[in-house]
């Protein structure tokens, strides 16, 4: 921990926890998101954080590109769910074509709500220019509401 640190007591949020934990990618503090990505209530997308109020949607039309990253994250979980029922001992057949298109979309399903949340932080998080953590931000309050 250098010394500023300490003298300012900011703990250092890693990159890792805050995309993890759904946390702001400026101050690693406020929520991204509302509600468990498994739950009963439906997980919602906060418009600003919380804490340093930051505006999630960039531009309009922002995260049309976290279905991109949804699609990529589909596609490596659909390749890695038909290997493991290949390995599990299912053969890779025309009769057995139905299990695995069965498999293929209840994997789909279950993993929607995961993609949905975390292909948002990837684009937060990794590929939005000019958005990256500022410790000036951590421990102050957000701006008061409008």
């Amino acid at each position: 921990m250098s010394s500023t640190d300490q003298l300012n007591h900011t703990p250092h949020v890693s990159q890792w926890y805050g995309i993890t934990h759904s946390k702001c990618p400026r101050c690693r503090e406020g929520k991204v998101f509302t509600g468990a990505t498994y739950g009963f209530k439906v997980q919602k997308m906060n418009e600003r954080c919380p804490h340093c109020d930051l505006k999630f949607e960039r531009e309009p039309g922002y995260f049309y590109v976290a279905m991109f990253v949804s699609y990529a994250m589909n596609v490596a979980q659909m390749i890695s769910m038909s290997v493991a029922a290949y390995v599990l001992g299912l053969p890779l057949t025309y009769e057995n074509l139905w299990y695995y298109v069965g498999i293929l979309l209840i994997g789909v399903f279950l993993f929607s709500p995961f993609n949905y949340r975390y292909s948002r932080m990837i684009l937060l998080y990794w590929l939005s220019p000019g958005l990256h953590y500022d410790p000036s931000k951590v421990n102050k309050p957000a701006v008061a509401a409008k």
